[in-house]
């Protein structure tokens, strides 16, 4: 079973490694280790996984609400990559009742926790138990007030359990976007439409937004909340 002193050590081992190297080191510690993919970031992963691994397995949260051109880019990396996606939607039983006694916005009244639970964080808990480790786009600068202490490795203090222990590996932390896109640029990586419109950081449909020239990448999700509740529950209890 891993331990967090092995994690530690893992930590300060692959703190000052690239990403690809860190994405390396993570395929060959595990054989169950899945990618979680929604944003330009996890296609950055994506593409250096194929280039140190044969299996490279991904899944992505489609929670029934996102942007039409965020539908078509995922169908666009799955055929790019030849990937076998997993497509994990929401449960039903959960769902249809929500909407019923809320509508399809209640977000905009109350705050997106709920709504992010069943569309979002419901799938996560049912997928990560299947896995010993998983890998996400996390950067420190996507969000100083939530992401600044992001870990190159960690145990998910989230979905883990004692008694199966789960690994998130963040090969980007330490990127800038410009770096992020840089690579993108470099080695002619699929986008998302989207940011060619000035969406940065891309969700739901409702819950998205362009910003403005200077304004922080986050700044464009959930706009209508208080700046430190900026996170879906995906990476924060």
């Amino acid at each position: 079973m891993i331990t967090p002193e092995q994690i530690e050590q893992w930590q300060d081992n692959l703190v000052s490694k690239t990403p690809k190297d860190i994405l390396r080191f993570a395929h060959e510690q595990f054989d169950s280790i899945a990618i979680s993919f929604s944003g330009a970031e996890d296609v950055v992963l994506i593409d250096l996984a194929k280039k140190v691994s044969k299996q490279v397995q991904v899944f992505t949260l489609d929670t029934g609400r996102l942007h039409a051109d965020t539908y078509r880019f995922i169908d666009q990396v799955r055929k790019h990559y030849a990937l076998d996606l997993e497509i994990l939607s929401p449960d039903q039983a959960k769902l249809e009742p929500f909407v019923q006694a809320k509508g399809l916005f209640s977000f905009y009244d109350d705050d997106h926790k709920e709504c992010c639970g069943i569309r979002k964080v419901d799938s996560l808990k049912r997928k990560l138990p299947t896995v010993d480790a998983w890998i996400t786009g996390q950067r420190k600068d996507q969000s100083p007030s939530t992401r600044s202490a992001v870990a190159t490795v960690e145990l998910d203090g989230v979905f883990g359990r004692p008694d199966k222990p789960l690994v998130k590996f963040n090969p980007l932390a330490n990127w800038t976007s410009a770096q992020v896109w840089e690579y993108i640029r470099m080695f002619d990586v699929p986008f998302n439409p989207l940011h060619e419109r000035g969406f940065v950081s891309i969700g739901c449909e409702p819950c998205t937004r362009p910003v403005l020239p200077g304004q922080h990448e986050r700044e464009g999700r959930w706009w209508w909340e208080e700046a430190t509740q900026k996170e879906c529950g995906l990476h924060q209890a």
